[in-house]
């Protein structure tokens, strides 16, 4: 039996039924806590600086069903969830919230995991090389790195990047989608070119912090006793390191990815702002300045099930990888 045949047969199956079933209750609890907040929160989606009268007002309001009770707006709205219908936007009109999520998704999913991507193939490569030349120079200079990169935040190094790289140098698009003639008009599109910027600055902080778990970890995994028993019979140091050591050394970074992607892809809000990217986080932020309830709230379902699924996956490659490993 093929080495992936043995990890696919250690997958917790019951464990993850358990969970599933859990995520239920979970992703109900979520919907109703952020629905009676947007509810309760001053202001109306439909007021424009004052300018909008009381009565055409309250006449939107019955248009979109929203001067019935709370409670039966809250069962209304859960129908509809569990029927995948988010309702239409309050502000953007002509558009339902699953269109919209449909239109931001692909945005802030290829810049989420390209950023995850490229923090785990650089904070790894850093992390090993600092564990591999402990108290040395290079690993000196690889933690201060790290520690800047954690201490500066996306909304400070992104303006920046975009100031230098975009502006001053011209390198690089600085911000927005590019538009390109087609056939069928000007269409807006998103290259490659747009989102290096995005993409860097959004991996940088889990770029240092990915290489302080990887150093740690890797320093602990040399000093185990299986690494002593590969080395005391007779094994190359660089089979001893990539068969013995990096194996067993990537574990506690598996247990990081799942929630850490799960973060990176829902807090990109930022750093769309900065780069006036139209993605998820750039709906969440524009939908809760305008008071727009049900656009919110679908980013916010989204998120959390996001979150849920994330963390399973990451506990599930925990399990494949680690035959020690039993989820009850």
């Amino acid at each position: 039996m093929s080495g992936l045949a043995r990890a696919f047969r250690r997958i917790p199956w019951a464990y993850v039924a358990r969970r599933l079933l859990v995520a239920i209750p979970t992703l109900l609890v979520i919907i109703t806590i952020a629905f009676f907040l947007m509810r309760l929160a001053p202001g109306s989606p439909f007021s424009v600086e004052g300018r909008t009268s009381d009565k055409a007002i309250a006449a939107l309001e019955a248009q979109y069903g929203l001067d019935r009770p709370m409670h039966e707006q809250y069962f209304s709205y859960l129908s509809g969830v569990l029927q995948g219908d988010f309702g239409p936007s309050l502000k953007t009109k002509d558009k339902t919230v699953s269109e919209m999520i449909g239109e931001g998704l692909p945005i802030s999913m290829t810049l989420g995991f390209s950023a995850m991507l490229l923090a785990m193939i650089l904070g790894s490569a850093i992390g090993i090389f600092a564990g591999l030349r402990q108290n040395t120079a290079g690993d000196y200079a690889s933690m201060g790195f790290a520690m800047i990169g954690i201490s500066i935040p996306t909304f400070v190094t992104g303006p920046i990047l975009a100031l230098i790289v975009g502006i001053w140098l011209g390198w690089l698009p600085s911000a927005g989608l590019t538009e390109r003639v087609t056939a069928m008009g000007v269409e807006r599109v998103m290259t490659i070119e747009a989102m290096i910027l995005p993409v860097i600055t959004l991996a940088l902080p889990y770029i240092a912090i990915i290489s302080r778990l990887m150093r740690a970890s890797m320093i602990e995994t040399l000093r185990s006793n299986h690494i002593r028993t590969a080395r005391a019979k007779g094994l190359s140091e660089r089979t001893v390191i990539l068969r013995h050591a990096l194996p067993q050394a990537m574990l506690p970074l598996v247990s990081f990815i799942g929630p850490a992607t799960a973060g990176v892809v829902t807090g990109s809000l930022v750093i769309e702002r900065v780069f006036t990217l139209p993605g998820i986080g750039s709906y969440f932020v524009q939908g809760a300045l305008d008071r727009d309830f049900t656009l919110v709230m679908g980013v916010v379902i989204l998120f959390a099930t996001l979150i849920i699924l994330l963390n399973l996956l990451a506990d599930i490659i925990y399990a494949m990888l680690d035959p020690k490993v039993r989820y009850e």
